[in-house]
């Protein structure tokens, strides 16, 4: 593999690539790279969390420096345009480039187009001609039909990042649109974590005698660095007293991502935990796009541990089967941004577990909910847990995913439910209080607080950043009667197989809200080698194993 100091890379590039730890290209980057140097389309496929940013971003600059190292004096225009299906991802590519230009940001500007929501706000940036443009579809078509930005006579570099997601997102017309006004020759990258048959649509759309990267790397981390478990639940209530359990005794170390399937639930889930004391963070759709990429800044840099997230993937229908008709009503009547995306793409950073509270509607959504988490050489857990009725999503889940032994990835987490009946009681007070009408203004409250906090977060807080706390997204919604008892877990409660390893009595809230530093100082990263985050959370009738014990 070759490394990065003989890719032919410009020495500003390399500075900031050694800057970032980067010691050695991933198996995309050490394939697309020269290819890319070439000026060949390339057609990629890897993983989430592979690194198919700097697979075509140390590329593109490169590409970019070589243009202004010219001889002959060229003129400033738009050269680069990377196409994002999410306004959180296009932020995470903009300030990913930024990174790997820190040392030639004087001849290399990167705009971004998904940081506001007025395009005359964004008109200054662009008379600027910047060299790199990051958008989404839809936003870049809008300025091109504006005419604050021109490609035609200028790009030279066209970058589909997560391609398999933009048709899916709905962006399939505006991709023709936009194309119409870029010029007949380019270079075309396309980067995406599956082949989908909208990825071949693009493909011919936008490709012209491209050459197919596919690395030779399973679709997850391995099994020494991603444990993968099942829980076959009864019940909805088993969901929640395991849930419960993991969180309150502090048995789940680290931060962690929970996905479910419903707008709904999130907000459910999200009072479900209040109700224990449990601070967690609700991503969605309704919610502003300011207000989001801030949740997700404040999730990075470990002001909070968890967020209840939804990716909202509908299941795919079977063939021939029309789409169902939207339902009138409230419910399905509230705005939510088409540009939205959480599992795929974006960069949540060091995340301890992935707990799928439902089941995923397709692999695809397994994938990328689970891609959050083992990244970068950390481990990391996943934890399923599944209904009766969702065992049939589970098992093609699990017959996608065998092992080199033909045995399944997703493990059965083997506990004693008997432990933990205790709990129960609890756990019940707690979901009679998180009622319909309870969820309904959680949804209301917080996406009113939101969109007046994103007001805020564009004028008056860009002037006072001391009052940024203001602005804190775990804060209680209490719409539902909070009772105070279910935030302590009394000791006769805590599982006798428990007492040397459950934490339930950290009262603080600085206490649960910084996780201890991993092995190299980040915050919520598992140190090397250290037990994954669940295996303490097997026991039997008498004693826990050791912490470091795999489960059976």
């Amino acid at each position: 593999m070759a490394a990065f100091e003989h890719m032919g890379l410009d020495g500003r590039l390399l500075r900031a690539v050694a800057e970032l730890g980067w010691a050695t290209p991933t198996a995309i980057q050490a394939e697309a790279i020269p290819l890319a140097l070439e000026g060949r389309d390339l057609l990629a496929r890897a993983r989430t969390g592979s690194g198919k940013t700097g697979a075509y971003g140390l590329p593109l600059l490169q590409h970019l420096l070589r243009v202004k190292a010219a001889p002959s004096a060229v003129a400033q225009a738009v050269r680069a345009l990377v196409l994002v299906p999410s306004k959180e991802l296009g932020q995470q590519v903009v300030r990913s480039l930024r990174q790997l230009a820190v040392f030639c940001a004087r001849d290399v500007r990167v705009a971004d187009l998904c940081a506001h929501g007025d395009l005359a706000a964004q008109r200054p940036v662009l008379m600027e001609k910047p060299d790199v443009v990051v958008g989404t579809p839809a936003r870049v078509l809008a300025h091109l039909g504006a005419r604050s930005l021109s490609l035609r006579h200028s790009l030279e570099l066209l970058v589909l990042d997560e391609a398999d997601l933009l048709l899916s997102f709905g962006f399939g017309e505006d991709i023709k649109a936009l194309l119409c006004h870029l010029p007949k020759i380019y270079q075309a990258l396309l980067m995406s974590a599956t082949f989908s048959p909208d990825v071949e649509t693009l493909k011919e759309l936008v490709l012209h005698n491209p050459v197919t990267v596919l690395p030779a790397e399973p679709q997850l981390p391995g099994s020494s660095r991603l444990r993968q478990f099942v829980v076959r639940c009864g019940t909805e209530e088993d969901k929640f007293l395991l849930l419960c359990a993991l969180l309150k005794l502090r048995l789940l170390r680290g931060r962690a991502l929970l996905f479910v399937g419903a707008l709904a639930r999130c907000y459910r889930l999200k009072l479900f935990l209040e109700q224990f004391g449990i601070p967690a963070c609700a991503l969605n759709s309704e919610l502003p796009a300011r207000s989001r990429c801030h949740v997700i800044s404040q999730f990075n840099r470990g002001v909070y541990d968890y967020i209840v997230a939804t990716d909202e993937e509908a299941p795919a229908l079977p063939t021939g089967q029309p789409p169902r008709k939207k339902r009138k009503g409230p419910a399905h009547s509230k705005a939510k941004d088409p540009e939205y995306g959480v599992a795929r793409g974006i960069d949540f950073q060091n995340v301890a577990a992935v707990i799928n509270f439902d089941v995923p509607p397709t692999l695809d959504s397994y994938i990328h909910r689970v891609g959050r988490t083992a990244r970068a050489d950390n481990p990391g857990t996943a934890l399923t847990f599944a209904l009766p009725e969702e065992e049939a999503t589970l098992a093609q889940i699990e017959d996608a995913l065998l092992g080199d032994n033909g045995q399944s990835m997703l493990q059965p987490y083997k506990f004693s439910t008997e432990e933990i009946e205790g709990l129960r009681y609890r756990c019940r007070d707690a979901m009679r209080s998180v009622t319909k009408q309870a969820v309904k203004e959680a949804r209301l409250r917080e996406i009113k607080d939101e969109l007046l906090n994103s007001e805020k977060l564009k004028v008056y807080f860009e002037d006072n950043p001391r009052d940024l706390d203001v602005l804190r997204h775990d804060k209680p919604l209490h719409p539902a009667i909070v009772k105070p008892h279910l935030r302590n877990v009394p000791d006769y409660l805590v599982p006798p197989s428990l007492r040397g390893v459950a934490h339930p009595a950290l009262k603080k809230r600085k206490a649960l809200r910084q996780p201890r530093l991993g092995a190299r100082g980040r915050r919520g990263a598992a140190p090397r080698g250290a037990a994954n985050p669940l295996q303490t959370f097997k026991y039997s009738r008498c004693r826990a194993r050791p912490p470091a014990a795999t489960p059976s």
